[in-house]
């Protein structure tokens, strides 16, 4: 892939780009015409009264980015960018307030300066848009010693698959909304953002059931038919313990607040998961499809018993069962995620034996994925039993740096990592 970067790129004919009118005059006009809302955790409006998602916005600005502690929403696009050679820390500077810039107005329901066509964005539709900084990104702007010791490509696993395109990047957006207009409005606008920059190494897209199609706080499921994201942090003093980075984590102060993003796509069997019984496909999740309990409850959020047999003595929870390998033992509790994964249904690849190209963009959240995702998967690459139809095909790691305040000292994404 190229890393050179055109002279003209994003240019008209007349010489005059986007960026110019942004980053000079209209720059001024932005500040005075953007709405000031407060600072609030991240959590899509209420919209009970309103089934047209008329008002569904999510807060932009807050101590932590949106995209991560909000409530899923019905669609996905993460789209991961190179930068271009000539880049350094102002022109990655200049990237990220025109980045910040755009997406809070496209969060608010407002078309970024230079559009021209507000009529696009106005029900946004609780979009959000997430940023997080990949490895090399570090060594272009100059501060390899900012970088966190755990960002980088994950340990192998034995049975990965992965294929490069899908691999690690300098930047990337997770962008979310109920709406597939608006998600592709707002992909477009910040694609069009960053041409100057960098390009684009890979999209990767997702979906989950419509808005309203859930009842509040229901847990979604994949195409296994499993619910998925049952043992998700559901309070702020999980989020803290196991999701925001904080003094005690292996991270420099500018990321605090911030979190880790892996991104993983798995690609699933369909073919022969549907050859199995129902009884089988439980053995190997360890919970019943109907209601997502373990087979030794009753109700999706019953705690597991693990150690429970049945008349035969065997247990009941097989102990490679996905649901088991993936609990944290009881000495590291802190072994958890903070899931948003994603289905993916795409046709057959040519000449492939399957009826599609199915699967998980597995998007995760966490403080140090070393500690968190790696020691899960570490054991769900030994012996889970979903093995057998899972493959992870593709992989990469993000920081995410911490949120934004329109007036504060983080205006914009990673304000304090550059501006040191």
């Amino acid at each position: 892939m190229s890393t050179g970067c055109p002279h003209n790129a994003g240019r008209n004919s007349s010489g005059f780009s986007r960026r110019d009118f942004l980053l000079g005059a209209g720059a001024s006009v932005g500040a005075a015409s953007v709405i000031s809302t407060p600072l609030a955790e991240a959590q899509p409006a209420d919209t009970d009264a309103d089934p047209f998602l008329e008002n569904a916005r999510v807060p932009f600005d807050g101590p932590h980015q949106a995209g991560i502690a909000t409530p899923a929403q019905a669609l996905l696009r993460v789209v991961a960018f190179q930068l271009f050679s000539n880049n350094d820390r102002e022109s990655v500077r200049r990237l990220m307030k025109l980045w910040t810039e755009d997406a809070r107005r496209l969060c608010r329901g407002q078309a970024p300066l230079g559009s021209l066509e507000p009529e696009m964005i106005n029900k946004p539709a609780n979009l959000t848009i997430t940023c997080g900084f990949g490895a090399r990104l570090f060594d272009i702007i100059g501060a390899a010693d900012q970088r966190p010791s755990w960002l980088g490509p994950l340990p192998a696993f034995e049975r990965d698959a992965l294929d490069p395109r899908w691999g690690e990047a300098d930047m990337v957006l997770q962008i979310c909304s109920d709406d597939p207009l608006t998600l592709a409005f707002a992909s477009r606008r910040m694609q069009l953002a960053a041409l100057d920059f960098a390009q684009v190494s890979w999209v990767q897209e997702g979906f989950l059931n419509a808005n309203g199609a859930l009842k509040p706080d229901e847990t979604p499921r994949n195409l296994f038919g499993q619910i998925d994201g049952t043992v998700n942090p559901h309070t702020k003093d999980e989020y803290d313990d196991y999701i925001w980075i904080d003094s005690e984590q292996d991270a420099p102060s500018w990321a605090h607040g911030g979190s880790c993003m892996v991104v993983r796509r798995i690609s699933m069997d369909l073919d022969d998961w549907e050859r199995l019984d129902r009884t089988s496909r439980e053995v190997a999740l360890g919970r019943a499809l109907d209601t997502g309990a373990p087979l030794t409850g009753e109700r999706e959020h019953d705690d597991a018993d693990f150690d429970a047999t049945d008349e035969l003595g065997l247990p009941v929870i097989d102990p490679r069962s996905h649901m088991a390998l993936a609990a944290p033992p009881a000495d590291k509790p802190k072994q958890r995620l903070r899931r948003r994964a994603y289905n993916f249904d795409d046709p057959p690849q040519p000449g492939s034996p399957r009826t599609s190209d199915s699967g998980l963009v597995f998007v995760c959240f966490q403080q140090n994925p070393l500690r968190q995702f790696v020691e899960i998967q570490k054991r769900l690459d030994a012996g889970d039993r979903l093995n057998e139809w899972n493959t992870h095909i593709g992989s990469a790691v993000f920081i995410v740096p911490p949120g934004t305040s329109e007036d504060g000292p983080e205006h914009f994404w990673g304000q304090s990592l550059l501006e040191t």
